[in-house]
């Protein structure tokens, strides 16, 4: 291709941090098919953490407890994750940018983006910690701090990418991790009959139903809520009903049940010990893949939500890229050191302040409306404002975030979520949301 003045043109390299819209709209053209999003929604969900969590399951529950559970706590993730969802691919915006014109204004955002970027970032250095654990017990000439730096650095790099490395790292890793699962599980249970396994006892001290439960809803709830990060790149609505159903319900049987047969088989939580002296080296790939998927996500959704932080507080726009580079080599460094390991109650309550988000969100967006005709206005761009702070959220978010952390009758993620959703619905219909100060937005 030449140039308008008849010079050959000079090929621009791609850039190595991607901004991935991280302050604006995902345009049609960038949309991806709803299979290929779902594979990434699988492996957000199909990750160790979920094979512990079946393990848990099957240590204190018969197999079709354990079912249950994960099957009543799927619908309450899939509810939850289709209606935040579908908020997020018709506006084409990520969370912590959506809940401006959601219910939260543009100051509550910034502190709904601190909160992803603080709690995700946390995690990201912990399951960098487990997975260094791993590959040093593998491949011990390198000592366990750095086997966290290198896998930090390796995984934030590809979050610099943006949305398609990420969806690259999802085709290569999901079925791999499948497999080896399902090798492993195989391995351990052969020696074992599989009717015995589901008809037998559970191994461990009872774990009622409700409480099995909750442990499903309230252990992906976080991801429920950051839905918008990866639906924004979905092209319809039905494309977010079908990668949801499909992607959830897979990761929770699929992974789950291997763990509670597992727990079942062995007598034991600790399965991923089980499966590392069985199968050795396959034990730590299905420990490390099955801890990548999941991180890449913690990391790109923590980037988004300081981006926003920063935009708002201190009207600076910066590349998402970049802000990912910062905090993934922050929190590598945090985790070689040992030190996000103390942190761990603190991400703890901070997961109670997530269900809220997601109740509020649904509430103004699909029955109050209150900025919906703002966010239809501006087509393609940014509304030209938001509100600044809306008081009545605050006080709702406060209130369900408290009940969600010291009620403990029924569902208690779910409690705070439905709290939220109610509380909402009614200030609405009493005309108690109201903006407090405008916020101008630079329309990207």
């Amino acid at each position: 291709m030449a140039s308008q003045t008849g010079a050959p043109a000079v090929p621009v390299a791609a850039p190595i941090a991607v901004d991935d819209f991280s302050l604006r709209r995902v345009p049609a053209a960038e949309r991806y098919g709803w299979f290929q999003v779902a594979v990434q929604r699988f492996g957000q969900i199909s990750a160790l953490s979920q094979f512990l969590l079946g393990a848990t399951l099957g240590f204190g529950m018969t197999f079709w407890s354990a079912f249950w559970a994960l099957t009543l706590g799927a619908v309450i993730l899939e509810i939850v994750s289709i209606f935040v969802g579908i908020i997020g691919v018709r506006e084409g915006l990520n969370t912590s940018m959506i809940t401006r014109w959601t219910g939260f204004g543009s100051a509550g955002s910034a502190l709904v983006g601190l909160a992803i970027g603080m709690s995700l970032i946390g995690w990201f250095g912990i399951q960098s910690g487990v997975s260094a654990t791993g590959l040093h017990s593998l491949l011990p000439f390198f000592p366990t701090w750095l086997w966290s730096l290198l896998f930090g650095f390796l995984v934030t790099a590809i979050v610099l990418r943006g949305f398609h490395s990420m969806q690259w790292l999802a085709n290569i890793t999901v079925p791999v991790f499948v497999v080896l699962v399902g090798w492993s599980t195989i391995v351990e249970l052969h020696r074992h009959s599989f009717s015995q396994l589901v008809a037998q006892a559970p191994p461990g001290p009872h774990l009622g139903f409700v409480a099995g439960t909750t442990l499903v809803a309230g252990g992906f709830i976080v991801g429920s809520v950051i839905t918008p990060d990866m639906t924004r790149f979905n092209r319809s609505a039905a494309d977010v009903v079908k990668q949801t159903v499909l992607g959830i319900t897979l990761g929770e049987y699929v992974i789950g049940l291997a763990g509670v047969l597992l727990a079942h088989a062995v007598k034991t939580s600790d399965v991923t010990t089980v499966i590392m002296s069985s199968v050795g080296w396959v034990g730590v790939l299905v420990l490390v893949l099955g801890t990548l998927k999941i991180n890449d996500w913690n990391i790109y959704s923590s980037g988004l939500g300081v981006v926003n932080f920063i935009d708002v507080v201190f009207g600076k726009k910066l590349n998402r890229g970049l802000v990912t580079l910062i905090m993934g080599v922050a929190g590598s460094i945090l985790a070689a050191a040992g030190i996000l390991n103390l942190f761990t109650s603190f991400l703890t309550v901070l997961g109670v302040v997530f269900p809220p988000i997601a109740g509020i969100m649904i509430a103004e967006y699909f029955f109050v409306k209150t900025w919906r005709k703002d966010l239809a206005a501006a087509g393609d761009r940014l509304p030209s404002s938001a509100p600044r702070w809306v008081p009545t959220t605050l006080v709702v978010w406060a209130i369900a975030s408290l009940i969600g952390y010291f009620v403990h009758i029924g569902l208690p993620s779910i409690n705070s979520v439905v709290i939220a959703f109610v509380l909402y619905l009614v200030a609405g219909r009493l005309g108690l949301v109201r903006a407090a100060g405008i916020s101008e937005t630079e329309r990207a």
